[in-house]
């Protein structure tokens, strides 16, 4: 990819350049590191040891002001009044018709007080065109921050060589405030692997961000650290989304398996944008919805290697019922598997269709998800 001053570099660029990037592609407007040369060996490291991951890309939007709460738990499907401070949450804004603008991550820092940590739509702008006449006290902004994923089995080895033993004490989808020399941090147990993990985020990141690399890649060496770009083989088994593939604008939560009451909450008072097309569409049902596939034929790559190029689509006697837009092969499972959203009435467990992967047609099942669990483990 041509490197230039146009596309925004992560305050980590330099540091992570230095092993070695094999190849970049641009997530919200920043360049991101994709893989270091090889792509496997990146996830089974990830599988037995631990991985740095430079995700300076999952820009924040701060909300804060005294009206900060109310504002953000209008533009969220969760209901943040059952959000603690020092707790993460998973959520989705939607549109005013129900379709999915971004699925962030929400940190809860104060009463009034948070961070949404983007994927990859331009959720400030967004944020921002709700706030001019909300008649809402509430201010806007990106801050300087900047995160790093230690993911893996000996992540947690890392975490305490570096912040000692309270990292034990995070629980799942909790974070805590750290000072790290001059740093300032805040670690979640959170991540895009299904694996251990952590996020480490760094306050004044474009100062600091070279320091915290190399601080935490030399934390690692006793402990079989490697340096990857995001894990898609990982995420896919795990059945995680990628904004802007499986899930984007022309979705909802129901469509795409994530329709509970707890992360669409209609009825938390003061409601949300788009809740009143999502309750609609909770009453009628939805058409089409999210399944996995397993699917014949030679390997795959690693979504994140270059090989798939485009969609794939799943066909059954001539027609079009769908377009795969993540699809690897799974070394542990030893099988190509994907993700794709399907008519309700052909996405089945067992319902067998065609995957045409560079013009070859290849018999694809469609089976449950996640492909393989969540290894999170006990800190």
């Amino acid at each position: 990819m041509l490197l230039y001053p146009r596309i925004r570099r992560s305050p980590f660029f330099e540091a992570v350049r230095q092993h070695g990037v094999a190849m970049y592609s641009v997530y919200n407007h920043m360049y991101i590191p994709r893989h270091f040369g090889d792509p496997v060996a990146e996830y089974w490291n990830l599988l037995t040891n631990v991985n740095l991951t430079d995700v300076g890309v999952q820009r924040p939007v701060e909300i804060t002001g005294p009206d900060a709460f109310t504002f953000t738990n209008r533009i969220v499907t969760r209901d943040l009044s059952k959000c603690e401070v020092g707790q993460c949450k998973y959520t989705f804004l939607t549109d005013e018709q129900g379709g999915i603008i971004n699925d962030p991550v929400l940190l809860r820092l104060g009463e009034n007080h948070f961070w949404l940590t983007l994927a990859d739509s331009d959720g400030l702008l967004w944020a921002k065109g709700l706030a001019v006449n909300s008649g809402l006290d509430v201010t806007l902004t990106e801050p300087d921050m900047g995160t790093i994923q230690v993911q893996g089995p000996r992540s947690i080895d890392v975490m305490t060589d570096v912040f000692g033993e309270s990292i034990r004490d995070i629980g799942f989808y909790r974070f805590a405030e750290y000072t790290l020399d001059e740093m300032s941090l805040i670690v979640s147990r959170t991540g895009y692997t299904s694996e251990l993990g952590f996020e480490v985020y760094l306050s004044q990141a474009t100062e600091y961000g070279p320091a915290l690399w190399r601080r935490l890649y030399a934390a690692g060496q006793p402990h079989g650290v490697g340096v990857g770009g995001v894990c898609h083989i990982r995420r896919i088994e795990g059945g995680m989304l990628a904004y802007g593939a499986d899930v984007d604008l022309s979705t909802n939560p129901y469509e795409v398996g994530l329709g509970y009451p707890w992360m669409v909450a209609l009825d938390k008072e003061g409601g949300f944008v788009g809740d009143e097309a999502l309750r609609r569409i909770r009453a009628e049902g939805t058409a089409r919805r999210l399944v996995g596939m397993v699917i014949d034929g030679a390997p795959l790559g690693s979504y994140n290697d270059g090989t798939m190029v485009a969609p794939y689509p799943v066909v059954r006697e001539g027609g079009t019922l769908g377009r795969m837009m993540s699809a690897c092969h799974s070394p542990q499972l030893q099988q190509n598997i994907g993700m794709v959203i399907l008519p309700t009435e052909d996405a089945d467990p067992g319902t067998e269709h065609e995957v045409v992967i560079d013009g070859e047609p290849r018999r694809a099942v469609v089976t449950e998800m996640p492909f393989t669990g969540r290894r999170t483990g006990k800190p």
